[in-house]
């Protein structure tokens, strides 16, 4: 499988390009457009309860889509529902902690599961569960806004706010907490931090949803009323 990525950062498009009978695995909704031949089997990936709790615990859909390719090799385009970017990672045996919402495809030999975060996750937006992303392949993330790299050393540690994070290495150690007091966690506008800890790779969002959802929301409500005088 070779990806192509088209239109960055802000709009991206993923262009697959499968080989004879390959295979890929996609979120539901992110398909674009694909070439003739290429058929697709709609499955509760890993199994009726793994797909649940991909589902119920993780933030995805609790079907996946498998395209396959033709004979003679096939194309399909993929695309995230949010504008932003799209990042195509190489996994050689090494496990990667996915954000709910940021998982867009994969090859066959990667496995798609849910980690439990427990009360270092409690808090946070995003939810109790991040995808757990593990094997050998290619593994397709979206973001909100562009994707910025970051590479951790061996104990470094780094703070991210957690509506920007987007992916993280397995051997990371991450503890999410208020980024204040009490009053910086209400009136700061920062809310809910991850303290992540190397080695390790992180992949980071220049924008959250949840921010402009703060920004938006006031805004609509504020017009609402004009409306309906």
């Amino acid at each position: 499988m070779k990806v192509e990525i088209k239109y960055q950062p802000s709009y991206s498009l993923a262009i697959a390009r499968l080989e004879p009978n390959e295979t890929i695995r996609v979120e539901a909704g992110s398909m674009v457009g694909m070439s003739p031949g290429v058929t697709l089997e709609t499955k509760a990936a890993g199994g009726l309860l793994a797909s649940l709790k991909r589902s119920m615990l993780g933030g995805e859909s609790f079907f996946m889509n498998e395209y396959r390719a033709p004979a003679s090799g096939g194309e399909i385009m993929l695309a995230p529902p949010l504008p932003g970017d799209v990042a195509v990672l190489e996994l050689q045996g090494e496990t990667l902690l996915v954000q709910s919402g940021s998982y867009v495809a994969s090859s066959e030999g990667i496995e798609i599961d849910t980690k439990w975060g427990g009360a270092k996750t409690f808090f946070a937006s995003e939810g109790l569960f991040l995808l757990k992303c593990s094997g050998s392949g290619t593994l397709i993330l979206s973001s909100y806004g562009a994707i910025h790299e970051r590479n951790l050393g061996a104990g470094e540690k780094y703070t991210v706010d957690t509506g920007h994070l987007v992916a993280f290495g397995a051997d990371i150690g991450f503890q999410v907490r208020p980024v204040g007091g009490l009053k910086s966690t209400l009136f700061s506008g920062e809310g809910l931090v991850v303290d992540l800890t190397g080695p390790g790779r992180v992949l980071m969002q220049t924008r959250s949803s949840d921010a402009f959802l703060s920004w938006l929301v006031p805004q609509v409500q504020r017009r609402l009323p004009r409306e309906r005088q």
